[in-house]
């Protein structure tokens, strides 16, 4: 039998019903019911060993969790092998979303370790366009959570490859960009913000996260300044609404100024923001001037009366 450190690995996996015809509750709850007898440092070597050893992917889902309590280095190579497992249809009996989610699991898991070792590893799944769209999207986010800017290269090449079909892929590259702080990105996403426009074209969505990478990427070129402004006049309300936070963000001189128009947008939920941002530049004179002045509509006093209740002390005259 294998033994490490004096933990006899196969009596374990035995012990614990695998590879017999036990229920896949039982095995789950056998599992769990390790940390009873075994120090941390021990369930690290058996979580390693078991998900090694295993191939039910529900069990395998599990051990992940359990692993991922403890993110330890000596996990990775176990992770990224799983990671790595292409699947055969044709030969295996499980289901195969249960299979994916295994794989976009030990991403997430390789992430939360945060190690850069696994970069490539994780560029290798993300750049292959035959991998499933769910296991390259998980390696996109692992790796604006791990924060190599090796990464940026690659995922600049993404969002700007005009034959990748997954916007959704392309919004998960873009969020990693925002996270990883890399200024090389900085042109690549403003392009995307001068592209495409219409609240129905399915870039919508990723240029509201191309907005958000800008705003943690905190550059406020005038170039990027300019794609924020004209942001605000997009048919999109979210995309208004995320330009507005950034604008507020920008510590532009003429942040308030260029915001103050938004009060009178058709959409309630842009107006609110625009509230909301001209408050934290410029404190309770916008709100009192909103309650009272006509021009202003009967949703936006009600909100400002609001702020006024909640954040100021003063009563409302």
């Amino acid at each position: 039998m294998e033994k490490d450190n004096g933990l006899d690995l196969e009596f374990i996996l035995q012990s614990c019903g695998i590879g017999t015809d036990a229920d896949e509750e039982v095995l789950i709850d056998n599992l769990i019911n390790l940390s009873d007898n075994y120090t941390d440092e021990e369930l690290i070597q058996i979580y390693n060993y078991l998900m090694g050893s295993l191939y039910n992917p529900k069990v395998l889902m599990q051990l992940i969790r359990l692993s991922d309590k403890y993110r330890d280095p000596s996990s990775l190579d176990v992770l990224c092998n799983l990671l790595l497992k292409r699947i055969n249809l044709e030969n295996t009996p499980y289901d195969f979303d249960d299979l994916i989610n295994v794989r976009v699991m030990c991403a997430k898991a390789i992430a939360n370790i945060k190690d850069t070792s696994v970069v490539g590893t994780l560029l290798y799944c993300l750049n292959n366009k035959d991998e499933n769209y769910k296991v390259r999207l998980a390696c996109a986010d692992a790796l604006g959570k791990i924060g190599d800017k090796y990464a940026t290269a690659p995922l600049i090449d993404l969002i700007q490859d005009e034959e990748e079909k997954s916007v959704y892929l392309k919004e998960s590259a873009v969020s990693a960009l925002g996270f990883l702080g890399d200024e090389r990105a900085v042109d690549p996403l403003v392009s995307i913000l001068e592209a495409k426009q219409g609240f129905l074209d399915k870039f919508s969505f990723l240029k509201e996260r191309v907005i958000e990478a800008l705003g943690k990427l905190n550059v406020t070129n005038n170039r990027v300044i300019k794609a924020f402004k004209n942001s605000l006049l997009d048919v999109s309300p979210m995309i208004r609404i995320n330009a507005i936070e950034a604008i507020m963000n920008s510590g532009e001189e003429d942040a308030a100024e260029t915001i103050r128009p938004c009060l009178h947008d058709d959409n309630d939920e842009v107006k609110k923001n625009a509230l909301i941002a001209l408050y934290n530049l410029e404190g309770r004179d916008i709100l009192e001037e909103v309650i009272a002045i006509p021009s202003y509509s009967e949703f936006l006093k009600n909100e400002a009366i609001a702020l006024l209740n909640e954040y100021e002390s003063d009563d409302i005259e």
